[in-house]
């Protein structure tokens, strides 16, 4: 296995784009990650929660990864998500990843596990990591997982020494903690926030980045955020995620969330880079949501969200006809 040298900073959990009859959208593979690269991004997790990654047709995952490696062309790190309910079946679709050009594999709690005990959980997180095909990330859910593993032996998962990249979506602040002590027993793993409505926590305890399913709109803000931690300006960090939480919230349809995915395609369309809002999880798009995403972009609602974040979309990239 190839040593795989990660660094921190902004990556994206992006969304797929789709056409109309659900197949990948090749020419937006290429869009997306052009707007990555601009807009500083370490690197992309394919097929992911917000990459609708469960839900994609094996010939769809197999499209979007070998787009993505090619139009990245070794500019962008490439990260598959590749969780299935055994190790063995998780181990295959390692062997897939590595086979179309991904250079990292990241796992999850299993979608469906029956006898889940910690044991065996821990047993599945293990067997994986000690024979997969490609270096891997491990991705906490936490409680929104069916199958939370528990932290004495989250700790043996993090000190495998395949484990080279860990996303922490669980916002449980033990969780946080044990992954910094586990970085210091393994220098070298990269520790990135999933929570986006409060990346400031995790960066403060000493993360290296964000992974955050918004990145291919507010990475701008997350390196802002970054880089006001890092300066020790947690008033500037906390008073740019209250700003990036408010766009957020204006593009999702409201603190419930109530337009996810559709909401994020819209804008995305509405900046160019996808073709259709098509999504896989029946989101609908309010006419609340698609006011404020087109004020956003217009800079019609006067807070500035266009020169912040959105205008250089617009201006690299023609909307597809």
């Amino acid at each position: 296995m190839t040593k795989l040298t990660l660094t921190g900073g902004v990556w994206s959990a992006t969304p797929t784009p789709l056409d109309d009859q659900g197949r990948v959208d090749v020419p937006s593979v290429h869009r997306l990650v052009e707007h990555h690269i601009r807009m500083g991004c370490t690197g992309v997790m394919l097929a992911g929660t917000c990459g609708e990654g469960p839900w994609l047709t094996a010939a769809n995952r197999e499209a979007l990864v070998k787009a993505a490696v090619a139009a990245s062309a070794g500019r962008l790190r490439i990260a598959l998500q590749v969780t299935d309910n055994s190790a063995a079946r998780t181990l295959h679709n390692v062997e897939q990843a590595a086979q179309w050009g991904a250079e990292l594999a990241v796992v999850a709690q299993p979608f469906f596990f029956i006898n889940a005990t910690p044991a065996r959980l821990l047993g599945y997180c293990q067997e994986i990591a000690r024979h997969a095909a490609l270096p891997m990330g491990y991705y906490d859910r936490g409680k929104a997982s069916a199958y939370m593993l528990p932290e004495p032996e989250l700790a043996e998962v993090a000190a495998e020494p395949n484990y080279v990249m860990i996303k922490d979506s669980s916002q449980i602040p033990t969780r946080r903690d044990l992954f910094v002590a586990a970085r210091r027993d393994k220098p070298g793993l990269i520790l990135l926030d999933g929570d986006e409505f409060d990346c400031v926590s995790s960066l403060r305890a000493g993360f290296d980045g964000v992974l955050l399913g918004g990145s291919i709109f507010n990475a701008g803000l997350a390196h802002r955020i970054i880089r006001a931690v890092r300066a020790g300006d947690l008033a500037e960090a906390q008073r740019v995620q209250e700003r990036m939480n408010d766009l957020m919230w204006r593009v999702y349809g409201g603190p419930k969330i109530e337009c996810w995915m559709s909401g994020l395609k819209e804008l995305l369309v509405q900046m160019g880079l996808f073709s259709t809002r098509h999504n896989l999880l029946g989101f609908p798009l309010t006419d609340h949501c698609r006011r404020q995403i087109a004020d956003a972009l217009s800079g019609a609602d006067g807070l500035g969200y266009r020169a912040d974040l959105l205008e250089p979309a617009l201006r690299a990239w023609p909307r597809p006809q």
